[in-house]
């Protein structure tokens, strides 16, 4: 392996609009939730959702920001790390077990959201109830995903990924060649930002 190797970014270029505008549909969506906590004193914030921030608002065609998986995924992963909560002694070892099997079922069902697997430690550190699946786990996936919909509404792409554009994203260019995913590319729309062209 050569120092290259290690120090070559293999990110996608974006544009500063883009980068901007991806730091400002974070900004609206962690003052929401932030303001909206102070004012009702409820937990409407998690550190976590700064992570989902990024994927939802500057990585929108990545499968791991589609809403079922930012949904779902803390959903999974929170009620994970509450059963064993209930279960289990909080120790290191049942830490560990609860994130292996969070980041384990995510990724069987398809619903795969990295920052969900951190909630599990949050969760279990803190020594939350039940109630943190509602608050803040369900109410903050939902509002960072519906104001990633309006946010990329006027972009080029589409958020959430077209139901066709995913599947050939996935199989198309694998089972029909570079030439044909090429034109399907072309016919439903250009490439989100951070993804290759």
């Amino acid at each position: 392996m050569r120092l290259r190797d290690y120090v070559t970014r293999r990110q996608e270029p974006s544009d500063l609009r883009h980068a901007l505008l991806a730091g400002a549909g974070t900004f609206v969506a962690i003052a929401i939730l932030a303001f909206t906590s102070d004012i009702s004193h409820l937990p409407l914030l998690a550190a976590p959702f700064g992570a989902s921030c990024v994927l939802v608002y500057a990585m929108p065609q990545a499968p791991v920001s589609q809403p079922v998986n930012v949904i779902a995924g803390y959903l999974l992963s929170s009620a994970v790390a509450l059963a064993v909560a209930a279960l289990l002694p909080v120790a290191w070892w049942s830490v560990a077990l609860a994130v292996a099997v969070a980041i384990s079922l995510m990724t069987w069902l398809r619903v795969t959201h990295p920052p969900a697997a951190a909630q599990v430690i949050v969760i279990m550190a803190t020594g939350a109830g039940w109630s943190y699946l509602l608050t803040p786990t369900l109410v903050g996936a939902v509002l960072i995903v519906l104001l990633g919909i309006v946010f990329h509404h006027p972009a080029p792409w589409h958020y959430p990924l077209r139901a066709l554009h995913a599947r050939h994203r996935e199989h198309g260019r694998h089972e029909r060649g570079d030439a044909e995913g090429t034109d399907e590319d072309e016919r439903e729309g250009p490439a989100g930002p951070g993804e290759p062209a």
